[in-house]
């Protein structure tokens, strides 16, 4: 009985899926400067710091031969963050089980949100003034602290208890995103925790931006589309422009508001996973909210760097998403608010 227990163990061992030992070569001694950039969206500068910032965050404490160094998550994050596809797929290319990615991703992008602290309103008179002088140059229009508006981001169905909430405008599962530009491109607030359907004005009306202007009145404004109520702080375009003045003001108006449009278009560029062209993300909502907010602050950390989207990979016009909501009331003060830039600037 023995001897039989013995061969039945042995007989077991032989036929045990034997350990695999993949080539985790590291892409960073690969590819050129131009190849980082195409496939993980930053120049080999911009990785070797992002890493060096993340590593205290993600480094494994192990003394095992086989740990996945902070570099390789980065590299695996930022590869599904730029191209979006399936994480069986990434850890083919980089010597990694799917469960692997799955872990290192999300505990990357939520390191990403947490040493990138690159997204600030300009609230102090000096950062103000940059932001000014930076919009002035688009067409004219003075004061404008910002542009804002919303996007939506694809996310994978819900459990049914959720759906219904998520479920945007155009009839598939998001999350509303709202976020507010300077003229450079860089996002300067971002909300990123509303379900698809919710009405960008409900968003705007409940976050601290809002909130804030409303206790006390900045010297300037935002631009927003005519979803949006008109306040002093925030200015919307004439939806039946009567006058000549008022036309010229809704054409820059639009023309500098469009810097939000354009900012998206980049984002969802330079991060696929956030574009429909890749499908959706295939998370929960929660971790999507993580995903979504690590990419802003990576288009930021992007454009600090001085990295640009390679050529081939921008959106054409037609794919970037235009989320004008329908018109709201607009509000006596905002109204006299916004007459009166008619009357001092395109008269």
């Amino acid at each position: 009985m023995a001897a039989a227990s013995v061969f039945y163990n042995e007989i077991e061992r032989s036929l045990r899926k034997q350990r695999v030992y993949r080539d985790r070569t590291s892409q960073l001694d690969m590819l050129n400067d131009f190849e980082l950039i195409s496939r993980y969206r930053l120049s080999r500068e911009a990785i070797i710091a992002l890493v060096e910032k993340t590593e205290p965050v993600i480094g494994r404490a192990t003394q095992r031969s086989c740990a996945i160094s902070a570099e390789c998550q980065v590299l695996l994050t930022l590869r599904y963050l730029g191209k979006g596809g399936f994480l069986s797929e990434i850890g083919d290319l980089h010597g990694l089980d799917k469960s692997t990615v799955s872990r290192s991703l999300h505990n990357t992008a939520s390191a990403f949100c947490t040493i990138l602290n690159n997204v600030h309103f300009p609230w102090r008179p000096k950062d103000q003034m940059a932001v000014k002088d930076g919009f002035h140059k688009v067409c004219g229009l003075p004061k404008v602290l910002g542009a804002t508006d919303g996007t939506l981001i694809p996310i994978k169905r819900p459990p049914i208890a959720e759906e219904a909430g998520f479920i945007c405008r155009k009839g598939y599962h998001a999350v509303n995103v709202q976020a507010i530009c300077d003229s450079s491109l860089r996002f300067t607030n971002v909300v990123v925790k509303w379900l698809g359907s919710t009405h960008d004005s409900l968003i705007w009306s409940n976050c601290k931006i809002a909130s804030k202007m409303e206790e006390h009145v900045p010297d300037g404004w935002l631009l927003g589309d005519s979803g949006y109520a008109c306040r002093p702080w925030l200015l919307t375009p004439f939806t039946e422009p009567k006058t000549h003045p008022q036309e010229r003001y809704n054409t820059a108006h639009i023309r500098t508001r469009n810097t939000t449009e354009r900012a998206f278009g980049v984002l969802k560029a330079r991060f696929r996973c956030l574009h429909k062209s890749s499908g959706c993300l295939w998370f929960s909502p929660e971790r999507c909210t993580v995903i979504i907010m690590a990419c802003f602050k990576l288009h930021n950390y992007c454009i600090n760097n001085g990295v640009h989207v390679p050529p081939g990979d921008a959106l054409a016009e037609a794919d970037v998403e235009n989320n004008t909501p329908p018109t709201l009331m607009q509000c006596v003060d905002g109204n006299t608010a916004r007459q009166n830039l008619v009357n001092e600037r395109f008269s």
